[in-house]
């Protein structure tokens, strides 16, 4: 039998998925989740979502969809207002640096306010409104101590297995006031655990 008759059985990289490391709640542990807490507890966090509350007071679910399509739109537009005043906000340039200073263990961050419209990110969300999903029904309703640590997803691009740490945010007298997304590289988290 030649080659041509044994390539059926070869696996082809671009076919291998690579293996669970490991269950998202028991990776994502509570030392992990004290040093998240750290590094949000830089006054640019908290001072940009009381800010955007106060801009937002008492806008409608109307107003809060209509954001949202605005920003979809806009993703695939040349003219970005709306994405470009989040992702230049001195909040976003700081989770931008977080993410960067984690050496591919943070894929993506982004902080929510009250509503759960985004206030601040590291690179752009798929959607401006994260209100009606489980990372911030799991986490701002349920109080200031709030952690969700949502199900592994497999992304095929980078050929990792990630998943979220979502938390409530909450202000110096421990209100809450938003919430925050931390998608973590379970792939990098675990040969970190193994040194």
């Amino acid at each position: 039998m030649g080659v041509a008759g044994t390539i059926g059985f070869i696996p082809l990289a671009a076919d291998a998925k690579s293996e669970l490391p490991g269950e998202p709640g028991t990776m994502i542990s509570d030392d992990m989740i004290r040093d998240v807490r750290e590094w949000l507890a830089n006054p640019v966090v908290e001072l940009s979502i009381t800010s955007q509350n106060r801009l937002r007071v008492g806008m409608t679910q109307d107003q809060i969809d209509s954001a949202d399509k605005q920003w979809v739109a806009e993703r695939e537009a040349e003219d970005q207002p709306l994405v470009a005043a989040i992702l230049t906000n001195p909040l976003s340039s700081y989770l931008t640096q977080i993410q960067a200073r984690s050496g591919g263990l943070l894929a993506e961050i982004f902080v929510m306010d009250q509503v759960g419209l985004n206030v601040g990110q590291s690179s752009i969300t798929s959607d401006f409104w994260q209100g009606d999903e489980a990372k911030f029904k799991n986490t701002f309703p349920k109080g200031a101590n709030a952690v969700f640590i949502d199900e592994a997803e497999y992304n095929e691009e980078t050929d990792t297995w990630r998943s979220q740490l979502n938390m409530t945010m909450s202000d110096a007298q421990g209100t809450p006031i938003g919430a925050v997304t931390i998608e973590v590289n379970l792939n990098e988290l675990a040969r970190r655990q193994q040194l």
